[in-house]
């Protein structure tokens, strides 16, 4: 159920009304939840029990057993149930506000390199039942079947404790947010003629059951706040972004501010409006800390994912303990650091997330494996299977993927970095890219960056665009920051139709040379 309050039908059956700041917002709900919220009731307990009613254990036995019926070697049975919050401001007044619930089974069953799957958003035994038979129809020799393992729980402990979820947050509470980085963005600057703000929040309660006995639950929780600005002067408009959040509790935006999102917002806009024109051609580039790390998810993380090497589209297939970068590069991909965006307890097949080093000074060492492509490539899963929803199957996925100083690394001061350049391109943020896994070639748009002149940073860019072969990337990596830095918390990563939320991260870096592209070309933004 996804109720917008846009909707005039479904809140002329269901609806309630709430004082936000200057506006009176009306918000769809299904009761009794509207009432619970109302009452100020724990929700995340009513998703609890709500998921855990409509299937038990015997059910989901019971599934898996239909699933194998024909023959399959493995099933899976995935069961979600999400409250969503959001709400956007346009003008200074509430435009929109959404509750909505997601709640599903998806049922998999594998057949060597086959996938067969099924999914219901109603609970009713026959529905089950059915999606169950869809996924087994991937098989045809009902006189192989097995009898699926009988089911044992397993906890693990939560790698993202909240202190304050959701449900625990009044909503006046969760809009004061937007008012108060609308009114920061306008009194920065007065140059600034538009702002628009959004929060979302999220709570989530996974079961995962499969036929080898694993039952396992996760509970996962995420938070978002962003601000978009216009500036306007002598003719001229330019646009600032700036956001973030994670798996944290609503007491991060007391120190992540919405003054502080707002600020940068503006600081990016108004810093455009003086900017010129990009230089095209090869150069220097001095790469920013944190969320510059994107071009390494894109042009690089995408090609250790295991399905592209299993199928040998990925330029790094057969390539494990070759040297595919400089020395002085470490790149990881950690799923368990505590209350980042990208990070999950287990993954979406109920294998525990970790710490996977990818690249260790310049060598490939492992791939992101997820349990199909790791049993027909002969791979342990590394916990990275992932999944958008309970309509989808899972994959290889990134988490929080980042570059480290390799352990030969010479670490520098950023003003060193940049000062050892005569003549040069400073990357410091993105607003998104695109890479063909199969050559490697990348293109990303570069949200704030500026020329380097003398050892310098001087003029702002605008409309420059990073274009070269992802692999290569990593081999002109000459000089590594001692700046190293996580992401806020903004990444929305798409794959197969499927957006997942992941983090990224990086020290400063110093790449011999990339190409600049003069003029800004579409790409897939990871800015969900």
């Amino acid at each position: 159920m996804h109720q917008n309050v846009e909707d005039k039908k479904a809140i002329s059956r269901r609806e309630f009304l709430f004082k936000a700041g200057k506006g009176a917002v009306i918000v769809a709900a299904a009761p009794p939840i509207a009432a619970l919220l109302l009452q100020g009731k724990n929700l995340f307990a009513a998703a609890i029990t709500s998921s855990e009613a409509q299937i038990d254990k015997q059910t989901i036995e019971k599934l898996l057993t239909i699933a194998l019926s024909r023959g399959g070697e493995f099933a899976e049975v995935y069961v979600e149930y999400t409250i969503n919050n959001s709400f956007s401001m346009q003008e200074q007044l509430i435009r929109q506000a959404n509750y909505g619930i997601v709640q599903g089974v998806g049922i998999r069953v594998l057949k060597g390199a086959q996938t067969g799957y099924g999914y219901s958003d109603d609970f009713s035994f026959d529905s089950l039942k059915k999606a169950a038979e869809v996924a087994a129809f991937i098989a045809d020799q009902p006189s192989s079947a097995v009898t699926p393992a009988q089911l044992v729980m397993q906890s693990h402990k939560n790698v993202s404790p909240v202190k304050i979820t959701p449900d625990q947050v009044a909503i006046k509470q969760k809009t004061d947010l937007l008012y108060r980085a609308d009114k920061a963005a306008r009194a920065k600057d007065s140059r600034i003629t538009q702002v628009d703000a959004s929060f979302a929040d999220s709570i989530t309660m996974i079961t995962i059951a499969n036929s080898e006995g694993l039952h396992t639950q996760d509970e996962r929780v995420l938070y978002r706040l962003n601000a978009s600005v216009v500036a306007e002067s002598n003719g001229r408009r330019e646009s600032g972004y700036n956001g973030g959040g994670g798996r944290l509790g609503f007491d991060q935006f007391d120190t992540f501010t919405p003054e502080e999102i707002a600020n940068e917002a503006v600081r990016q806009a108004t810093i455009l409006l003086e900017s010129v024109e990009a230089p095209a051609g090869p150069n220097e580039v001095v790469l920013g800390n944190g969320w510059a790390g994107i071009l390494l998810h894109e042009s690089i993380g995408h090609g250790l994912e295991s399905d592209f090497n299993r199928k040998k589209t990925s330029l790094y297939t057969d390539r494990i303990g070759q040297v595919v970068a400089s020395e002085l590069c470490t790149v990881v991909d950690e799923g368990n650091i505590p209350n980042r965006r990208g990070s999950l307890t287990i993954d979406d097949e109920g294998t525990p997330t970790r710490k996977n080093v990818l690249i260790e000074d310049g060598i490939l060492r492992s791939y992101l494996v997820d349990r199909l492509n790791g049993k027909l490539m002969g791979m342990q899963s590394t916990g990275s299977g992932r999944r958008e929803s309970f309509k989808h199957y899972p994959m290889p996925r990134m988490t929080n993927t980042y570059l480290i100083p390799g352990s030969k690394a010479e670490l520098h001061t950023p003003d060193d970095i940049v000062r050892s350049v005569k003549k040069g391109f400073y990357a410091k943020t993105f607003s998104g890219g695109q890479v063909d896994i199969s050559n490697g070639n990348f293109v990303f748009n570069v949200t704030e960056g500026y020329l380097i002149e003398d050892g310098k940073i001087t003029a702002p860019v605008k409309g420059a665009t990073l274009i070269g072969i992802g692999p290569e990337v990593l081999t002109k990596v000459v000089m590594v920051g001692n700046d190293f830095a996580l992401d806020r918390g903004i990444g929305t990563c798409g794959k197969n139709g499927q957006g997942v939320p992941v983090g990224v991260g990086e020290p400063t870096l110093k790449i011999s040379e990339i190409t600049v592209g003069g003029t800004a070309v579409r790409a897939k933004s990871m800015m969900g």
